[in-house]
């Protein structure tokens, strides 16, 4: 397809390798989650976003749908569009018919499922020019050279920002900031605090499809690191963190065990975890203030009647 083009900048600054090396040799043992996005793992994730218990999706999208037009009048058209982490570019897809903008340029850690989804959505959009760029979005936002001039629009929705720790979450605003210079935007979902019990539900489904998406870390690390382990031998744990205001998720061990990566031996024992997610949650009056301290200013934000996620749109001026 002619208007779809592929850029690999080589995204994974830190690999897994040495991810795994590092946060296994620490007391309080983790893995980062952007590596739980392998092609396997990429498609576990657009399952949990079906899951009935994981609201996030399903309530942002209904948000977009509506607001899909008075964001537009807001934003203008012609912007250029950027998104990190793309996914399957489902949200995307209710925004750009009204959104018009003079060129897309999608971002994923994940180069076969980025080049699956991009020539998919190319055959749906031919007006569209498509400049695909695989890049860890947590590290650096490259925007491919071929990309026209022109004001930009980043589009980050999902509440990914919860997956940073606070501090992080300012420097990312800030990056993204940089990246958008001058008359830039920001169009961001940003998951809120609720009941414990929703969020319980929502990070454990009862089909389990969260519970392998973490597992999953596990088989990846045994074929790309022919890592000796039994994934097996862990369970999925998921829960509200009240006092730091996030869902964590972990990978606990069932019994004593040595787990073996490449000649290293790392000890676990029965109850011990790996820590593998946050999900930080956020009052407007908190994120709002964040971003602020990135430069932002607001535009307008929306909240759904039920109190369950929150939009936000943000100038660089």
């Amino acid at each position: 397809m002619d208007n779809v083009t592929f850029h690999d900048h080589k995204p994974e600054a830190l690999s897994l390798y040495d991810a795994v090396v590092d946060g296994l040799s620490r007391k309080d043992k983790s893995i980062p989650p952007k590596f739980f996005y392998d092609e396997r793992g990429s498609e576990l994730f657009e399952s949990i976003c079906r899951q009935p218990e994981y609201y996030p999706p399903n309530v942002e999208r209904h948000m977009l749908s509506q607001l899909a037009e008075e964001i537009a009048s807001l934003t203008g058209t012609g912007r250029i569009l950027v998104e990190p982490g793309v996914g399957s570019a489902g949200k995307v897809r209710l925004l750009l018919d009204v959104l018009r903008p003079a060129a897309f340029v999608p971002m994923d850690i994940s180069f076969d499922y980025l080049k699956n989804v991009m020539k998919v959505l190319a055959g749906e959009y031919p007006w569209l020019p498509i400049h695909a760029a695989c890049v860890d979005f947590t590290h650096s936002l490259p925007i491919p050279a071929e990309t026209p001039s022109g004001p930009r629009l980043l589009f980050f929705p999902g509440s990914s920002l919860g997956n940073f720790h606070r501090e992080e979450a300012g420097d990312f605003l800030g990056m993204v900031h940089d990246m958008l210079g001058s008359d830039g935007m920001l169009l961001i979902g940003v998951d809120t605090k609720k009941s414990e019990s929703l969020l319980h539900a929502a990070y454990n489904d009862a089909a389990g499809v969260t519970a392998e998406f973490n597992l999953n870390l596990l088989h990846r690390m045994r074929r790309e690191l022919n890592a000796d382990l039994d994934p097996k031998v862990f369970e999925h744990k998921a829960f509200y963190n009240g006092d730091a205001g996030r869902i964590e998720m972990h990978l606990v061990s069932t019994r004593p065990q040595k787990l073996r990566v490449n000649g290293h031996c790392f000890d676990l024992e029965a109850g011990e975890s790996i820590h593998t997610e946050n999900s930080y949650k956020y009052t407007p009056d908190e994120f709002l203030s964040l971003a602020k301290g990135s430069g932002f200013s607001e535009v307008r934000h929306w909240v759904d009647e039920n109190g369950l996620f929150a939009i936000y749109l943000l100038s660089t001026i």
